[in-house]
């Protein structure tokens, strides 16, 4: 027993964090800045860089490495080691250098993702997830000190990481996307959600923004709703969402329409799918 409790005041407990943020420009956790938030391999493109950025006071280390996900329904990512049918992991066909990353305070690094033996996909889109884990700094074991008389000892030290998705498109890809259960509701007066369902079907995951205009009986057009960076990733079907409108003052959402449209993350802001929705009254408690 005595060397379990030796073993005990040793203890070091690890928790996990996995964040997939999507509606920022770049993405942040702890002190890491990473730009950009997404990589995309198609066409003629095999290599891109992502600039790596400690905006924190201390020094830190990075541990890069691929994982794989599902994307529920409802947006929630969790992990997963073997493909969903209609799915195919890409990070057989990735090269990442360097996989560890030391960063001063305010200080920056270039990390190559390249893609590699393209010849050897097959036609569709792979996707995995570029995985930036911080090292904690652990104290060392000797310089510990015990909680209580009984002389153990635990530690909880986070352990904080950071996603971004990779995907690689052989051949030919293509989508399409269906907006479907549209309904407005209104809770005591102050708070109005709208819910959707993004419907995709083919081969390839959908990226874009939405955006939800009030249009006026008498045609007048006011932004009422917005959500930037919204996937529907292989090979999940649909995703619902839920997203909070503002109303400005005078405005009433009990007349006229609502107009919803889902479009292209990309300069050329291609259509992916829109739909109108009647109000007149329709808002449910």
């Amino acid at each position: 027993m005595l060397h379990l409790i030796k073993a005990a005041a040793h203890l070091i407990c690890c928790s996990f964090v996995f964040l997939n943020v999507l509606s920022f420009h770049a993405q942040a956790q702890g002190d890491l800045l990473v730009m950009p938030k997404r990589v995309l391999f198609e066409g003629n493109k095999r290599s891109e860089n992502l600039n790596l950025s400690n905006i924190g006071k201390d020094s830190a280390t990075f541990m890069i490495s691929f994982i794989q996900v599902r994307m529920k329904e409802d947006g929630v990512f969790e992990t997963i080691t073997q493909p969903d049918s209609g799915q195919n992991f890409a990070d057989p066909f990735l090269r990442i250098f360097p996989r560890t990353v030391t960063l001063a305070p305010n200080e920056a690094q270039t990390v190559k993702v390249q893609l590699t033996k393209q010849g050897e996909m097959k036609p569709g889109e792979y996707r995995s997830h570029l995985y930036l884990r911080a090292v904690p700094k652990v104290q060392p074991l000797g310089d510990t000190k015990p909680d209580d008389a009984s002389g153990i000892s635990v530690k909880i030290v986070p352990v904080f990481g950071l996603s971004i998705p990779v995907i690689a498109r052989s051949g030919e890809t293509k989508a399409a996307v269906k907006i479907s259960n549209v309904a407005l509701n209104v809770e005591q007066d102050t708070l109005t959600v709208l819910r959707m369902t993004l419907n995709r079907t083919g081969n390839m995951s959908v990226y874009g923004d939405i955006v939800i205009n009030h249009v006026d009986l008498q045609g007048k057009i006011t932004r009422v709703g917005y959500v930037k960076g919204l996937a529907v990733y292989t090979p999940t079907a649909s995703r619902n969402c839920s997203i909070v409108l503002t109303k400005p003052n005078g405005l009433d959402l009990h007349r006229g329409k609502l107009r919803l449209t889902y479009s292209d993350h990309s300069a050329k802001a291609t259509v992916y799918a829109e739909q109108e929705f009647n109000l007149n009254s329709t808002a449910s408690n």
